[in-house]
Parts: structure tokens; sequence; C-alpha cells
């Protein structure tokens, strides 16, 4: 192989990236799986508010932000907003507009790291006499999908007093009442439907600020409430449940002379003033300070060396979700005209109000701070590079970003990837979900629910399946050819649930699906029962291959494969030997027609007669059916060698060290010296006039995949080389690490990252059997890594003796059955 990276570089130890303030792309998600999220910038700002049931990578909540006030003894007190400065560019036509409070002071520098679910931000002031820093999380916790669901967030402000005197210390959050939220103004104003109240309330758990909404229907997708409390006992707080209500920036004006002059908040603010005549006769939303803010303040005092934390929680509260896939401009209008019902979110069915949600966080704050740390330090103190596990975790983002959602059955669904204010490529799309492993290994109740989803409600009578569902919200399926890749996927994944979880049942509400899938594709797409797919086939690049192509092949073969092992299981002995002869002769055929001695490539008499084929391309995707029987713990579909050196060429072929030499005309993912795995290269020639659409963009699921089977075949350096050009993409500055994009922002087929770690794990598993164990690829003679399988979770330790053998020990950190 051609030495792209020093070993210096690809064997790095485990230390992730720090980012600082000014990596503006930094979002990291705050929030639990299928609840929405409120995002937190690298400054320690909290930016992107997408808790509304839908996406919004544009919402930005007005005056709402946390800040800190200071007295040392016989000193200048001192405030600031708990945030960096602010990062060019400033060109706006009207500069920074006054609800984003860019006027007020901040602090010079900040340094964000993260250890997911943690993500940690220290402040840096030359003129600040203490120690600050903010730890926030949402509680994550592998095989607990219900803790790991909860629509609130931890937000924990550490000081300490590093000074020889006493430091008085006030830190205040303040937060938008966002109820009935629709939308801005031109002024970036929040519009609302109904009206809005704010009342503080305090009981033996918490205290803090409701934020509620009235005069507007309950079946409002933004209908709900929030609340920003604390655990911090009532003698050391003050409060301003609501802001002076008066005209311009008064409010705004008033809450900051009020903080910075001592610390603590006047719970009111009365003035008997003339205000402006303009105000008095404009209805422009600048001159009347109408958003209903409410701040929370904690106050204590710190000796010198003392440390102290200021506790707070953020939760919402928002059950209403359109009973619709919202993709399209007019599906959004009809959401503002009424025109869809709504389900609820199953977080719904846990909690009764943002109160109720803070209070269980509260009164369980030791529990899932312990069972999340424990996660977190299992997963990276372990002796793999740190692009990996940043790889891995990272992309856990995209199953509690406004990709994925659960609706009050339990159901969990999935778009493929978020635009700025709707969803891209609706209903667990089965031919991207193909990729993912994170969900499936993390939260196997979760995927399950997608099984059933695609094997008992959508599957039809003949067996054809729609490849986005739609029944779950009770409406018509989707009408379009099916897609090959995706509809028989499926039934791979289905195996691989069986085997992470040893759910037996799971395989006896699916079987018959499974049955009609297979009887579809040989009337359909193998009707001379070859054991190879001919007839045209729809796939993830969105048009149809025709001829005989691996990448849909190899599928095939693979879920024949897993489809006999599950025929046994159902006592179906004649099926499973017929699954296990197409998928034989499948193999051989594919092997004996498209294996060019360097890569398998599509059998086609003239490329030429149908738009978007690859030909005799060397095509990344050629072994995905390969990849898909590794996740699901079914070997080598097709002969090793084969498989190895089929791989080999498209880390040879595919991989482009500079963006710029790879020429195309389609969107483009990587850019100027950037490297990356491309979809599709010709080395011998023969390019289609209209290649596949995709050819030339770069996608990190595929990425992935490749990286996964390099590993799997025992090409390690190759594959961490692919990861870490990845990874070296995704740096804070031009893209934000927490979102892999694709069609959308937070893009499923990353989640594909989960895969590589496992192979590099060498982790082999079968909860059928109880059976499990590892021969990690790194670091053989000292390992350490984490390991997840649908019952526990835990350490691997592998060390060698003096005499040279190896021995390894299993810890068990988190037992699912036991819990």
């Amino acid at each position: 192989m051609k030495k792209i990276y020093s070993d210096d570089e690809l064997f790095c130890n485990n230390e992730q990236k720090a980012y600082s303030g000014d990596a503006g792309c930094v979002d990291f998600l705050l929030g639990g799986i299928g609840t929405g999220n409120v995002s937190l910038g690298a400054r320690g700002n909290l930016t992107t508010w997408q808790i509304f049931n839908q996406p919004g990578q544009l919402n930005r909540m007005p005056y709402t932000f946390f800040s800190i006030w200071m007295k040392q003894d016989g000193g200048e007190a001192v405030s600031r907003v708990l945030e960096s400065k602010l990062n060019p560019p400033f060109n706006r036509s009207q500069g920074f507009f006054r609800n984003e409070v860019a006027g007020l002071p901040r602090f010079d520098s900040s340094v964000m790291t993260t250890k997911y679910p943690f993500v940690n931000i220290e402040f840096r002031d030359e003129e600040i006499p203490v120690q600050i820093s903010l730890e926030a999380y949402t509680p994550f916790i592998p095989l607990n999908a219900k803790d790991s669901g909860i629509p609130g967030a931890y937000l924990n402000y550490k000081v300490k007093n590093t000074t020889k005197e006493n430091i008085e210390i006030s830190i205040a959050g303040s937060m938008n009442n966002a109820v009935g939220f629709e939308g801005y103004n031109n002024f970036s104003f929040m519009k609302h439907a109904g009206d809005r109240e704010n009342e503080y309330r305090s009981d033996d758990v918490i205290r803090g600020i409701m934020y509620t909404g009235k005069n507007f229907s309950d079946k409002h997708i933004t209908w709900g409430n929030m609340a920003l409390s604390t655990t911090e006992k009532e003698e050391y707080i003050t409060k301003k449940p609501l802001w002076y209500q008066g005209q311009w920036t008064d409010g705004g004006e008033d809450f900051w002379q009020d903080f910075s002059t001592d610390g603590r908040l006047n719970n009111e603010s009365i003035y008997d003033q003339v205000g402006s005549n303009w105000a008095e006769k404009s209805d422009f939303s600048f001159l009347h300070f109408t958003d209903k803010i409410g701040s929370l303040c904690i106050t204590q005092t710190l000796k010198p060396g003392e440390e102290k934390v200021f506790p707070f929680i953020l939760s919402w509260y928002f059950p209403n979700r359109p009973k619709m896939w919202i993709e399209l401009d007019k599906d959004k209008q009809d959401i503002v005209d009424g025109n869809y019902d709504v389900t609820k979110n199953y977080y719904a069915t846990l909690f009764e109000d943002a109160w109720n949600v803070a209070s269980y966080l509260a009164g369980n704050a030791d529990r899932l701070y312990d069972e999340s740390a424990k996660f977190a330090h299992a997963f990276f103190d372990t002796t793999l590079p740190g692009y990996i596990l940043e790889a891995a975790a990272d992309n856990i983002t995209v199953m509690r970003s406004p990709t994925c959602f659960r609706i009050e059955n339990g159901d969990f669904l999935g778009w493929e990837g978020v635009d700025g204010a709707l969803g891209c490529g609706p209903g667990n799309c089965t031919h991207v979900w193909n990729y993912a492993q994170s969900v499936a290994v993390l939260f196997p109740e979760l995927e399950q629910s997608m099984r059933r989803i695609e094997f008992v409600d959508e599957i039809r009578d003949d067996g054809y399946m729609p490849f986005r569902a739609y029944t779950p919200f009770d409406l018509p399926q989707w009408e379009m050819t099916p897609a090959a890749d995706g509809q028989l996927g499926c039934i791979i994944r289905l195996y691989r649930e069986w085997v992470i979880s040893g759910n037996d049942s799971l395989i006896k509400e699916c079987w018959n699906g499974v049955k009609k899938t297979l009887d579809y594709t040989l009337k359909v797409w193998d009707c001379d029962e070859d054991g190879v797919l001919e007839q045209p086939q729809h796939v993830t690049y969105d048009t149809e291959l025709y001829g005989i192509s691996s990448m849909a092949t190899s599928i095939y073969i693979a879920a024949l494969t897993a489809a006999a092992e599950m025929a046994e299981f159902m006592e179906y002995d004649d099926l499973a030997d017929r699954y296990r002869k197409l998928a034989a002769d499948g193999a051989g055929k594919l092997d004996k027609v498209s294996w060019n001695g360097e890569f398998y490539e599509q059998v086609l008499d003239n490329v030429n007669a149908y738009r978007y084929q690859y030909g005799k391309g060397c095509l990344s995707d050629q072994l995905l059916g390969q990849y898909m029987a590794f996740n699901a713990q079914l070997g080598y579909i097709l002969p090793e060698e084969h498989v190895k050196k089929a791989v080999q060429s498209v880390f040879e072929y595919n991989f482009v060290e500079k963006a710029k030499k790879n020429v195309h005309a389609e969107r483009a993912y990587i850019l100027n010296d950037e490297k990356g795995l491309t979809p599709c290269t010709w080395p011998n020639g023969g390019k289609p006039i209209f290649p596949f659409v995709y050819y030339g963009e770069v996608w990190t699921g595929i990425e992935y995949e490749v990286a996964a089977l390099l590993v799997r075949t025992d090409q390690v350096n190759e594959a961490l080389t692919i990861v870490k050009a990845l990874r070296d993409r995704q740096d804070g500055f031009k893209r934000n690490p927490f979102s892999e994009n694709e069609s959308g922002y937070y893009y499923t087929r990353a989640m594909a990252s989960w895969a590589v770690y496992e192979a590099l794990l060498g982790y082999h598993y079968d909860m059928r059997k109880q059976e499990q164990s590892f021969e990690p690829k790194l670091n053989e003679d000292h390992f350490d890594g984490f390991w997840c399988n649908g019952r526990q979770w835990g350490v691997v330790h592998q060390r060698k003796d003096n005499d040279g053998t190896l021995y390894q020990t299993t810890e068990v950190l988190y037992d699912a059955v036991k819990m």
C-alpha cells in the first residue's frame, strides 16, 4: 500500500480532539433518543433548538444564555456571559440582533472536549480570578432506551477559587419561553401561537421556572412546556421569572443591570417612566419587548481553593408529533394549516410535563450519571486510536438527532437525514439503514421494532416491501419500485437482531414476511432461480441496476444464508436446504461471471444502453452484502481470497488523496486537498457516458463500510487510513464532528462507523448460544476495549505474558437482564 499517513499518525493513542471556541461548526447535541435536542457550541453557547417535533437546524433561542457574576473580598465585581467571544463573520446588515446579546462581555476563549455523552467546556479569561468549566450531558446508557430517551439535559457549571480570598459567585440561566413556537419574523423575534406564561416553582426535589402556554390547541405541534430548574437549596436562589416587559431592549437592559450589580435577581422590575412615542404608534416587533424570558440564579461563596458545582437542569415536553413524514414545503404548510393529525412522542407516555422530566433527572441524578459515566469510561479508556473512537461515538448523535424518533407505541422511526427545516428521505429507508450498525448493537429493542414494521406491517401478501414505511402513521403505503438491496437487506438485519439479542420470538413474528420476501425475489429479480439477481434492481443510488451486480447479488446471497438459518429454526428444513443451495449457486455464478481478477464488475452487455450504471467500474459497494454478512456474524459468503483482493482494489483505486483530482459534476462532499473514498472509479476504462449519479461523491457510510471490510480481511492500515482521512475532515472548522452529512444532516448511513469499531475489536458473538469472543486487530499485546451485545456490556482486556502467551479477561459492567 502507498503510505499516506505515518505510523505515528495512524496508530496514535486514544486522545480525542479538543475544539477551540472559534471552531464554528461544532454542534454537540443534548437530548435523548427521540426527544429532539438542544445543541452546545464550542464557545459554550446554546445554539440550535430542535425540540419542536420537526427539524430546525436554523432554530435559535433569543435571550437564552448563562452568565456569571463574581466579587472577590475587597475587589470589584466582574460579570460575563458564560460563552467565549463571538467569531467572524460580522458583516450583517443590522449587526447582531439585540436578542443575541452580543454587546454583553464574554470570556476571551474556550476549549471543548467530549467523551460521549459528556461534553466539557473550559472558559478562559485573564481577568477572571477563578477556574470555570461546564459539564453537560443527557444520560446515555446502552441497552437502556428509556433512560437514554429523556427530553432534557444536565448543565453543571464548576467553579474553583484559585485565589487567597473568598469569592462570591453567582451563575444565572436565562431562557425564552418558546411554547407555541411558529418561526421568526424578519427581525429574528420568535412568533408564537397563543399566549405564554412563566411561573417560579419549588418542591422537595427541584426549584425553577416553568414555561407554559395557553389559548391555543393542545394538538398544536409546539403545544407543551419547558423548564429551567436546579437542585440547589432555596436559600441560594434568586429569580426573575419574567423579564421586564417594556419597549426596545428594556428587558435585556434591566436583567443585566440587575444581575451585574450584586449577582442577585429581583423577582420583579417596575418602572414608571415615559416611553417611546414611536413604540406607542408602531407595531414593529423590535419596539416592544414581548419575549417571555425567565432567569434562575444560584449564588455561593467559595473559600480559597474551594470548588463548587452550580447545577442546572434544562427540560422540555412537546408531545405532539405530526402523523406524517414532513419532507416538502407543502407538508410544512399543511402543518401550519392543521391538516395533519398528530401522534404522541414516546417520551410523552413516560412523563407528564417538563417539570416531571426535571424531577426524574434530579431524583435519579446519581444513578444516571454513574451509568452514563461507566459507559464513557469503558468506551474511551481503550487502546484504539482516538479518531476511531470519535467516529463510533460521535455518530451516536444520529440516533439522538431529529433524524430519529419514537412514537407513542414505542416504534422507532428514522429519516435518512434532515435538512434545515424538513426531513430528507422518510420512512426507515431500508437501503440506507442497511449500512447502520450503532442502534442494532446499543439498543436492540429499537432496531427490532423496525424489523417488525418491515416484516409484519409493511410487507404485502405478494412479498412486495415498500422501502419507505408509512404504516406507522396509518397512511397508505409508499408506491414505488421496491428496492432489491433494501428488501433483501432487511432479512440479513433481522438475522443480525436475532444473533445480537437471542430473541427467538422476533423470528417467529417475522418469519412469514421473510418467506414472502424471498418468494417475491424469485418471481421478480431471480426468475431463473440461479441465486443471482438479473432483472432490474432498484438500489440505494436511486436508480435501477441492470444485469448482474455484485452489490445487490451479494446482499441476496447473504439474505439466503440468513434465511436458511431461520428456516431451520422454524423447522422448515426443505426450505432451509433450498435457500442454502440458492446461496451456493449464486456465489459460484457471481464469482464466475463478475470476478475480473481484481474486483467484481457489473455484467451488462451494453452499459450505455441504460443510464446510471457502472459497468466495468470498481464499485466501493461491490461487497455490501459481505459487509452486512460480517455485521450479522455470517462469515464469508464469497471466496475469501477474492473478497480480500476486491476490497484491496477498492482502496487502491477509489481512495483519493486530493479531492481536486476527483473530477465529477455531482454533489461535492470533499474539496480541495481533502482525502476520501469515492463510490466508483474505472481503472480499466469503460466508464459509461452517464454513470450512476453519485459516482464521484464521498459518502461517509460507504467509507466506513469499506474500512470495516478492510479490517475483517486483515488490511488494517488501509482501514485506518480511510477513517483518519474522514475524521480529519470533520474538524469543527469545516464541518461539524457530530454530523456527517450526506442527503441531510445527521445522516443515518454514518452509523456504519460502529461496524469499524467492532471489526477492530475482532468481536464475534451469538446470544442465541450465549457466546462471544475477541480477536483484537491492534495492540494485541496490550489491548483494552468496550463491547456490547444485546444483553450486557463491559470491557475486555488482552495481555501477553513473558512467555508470549496471550490471555483475555472480560468484565461485565451492565447487565440488562438483571436491570
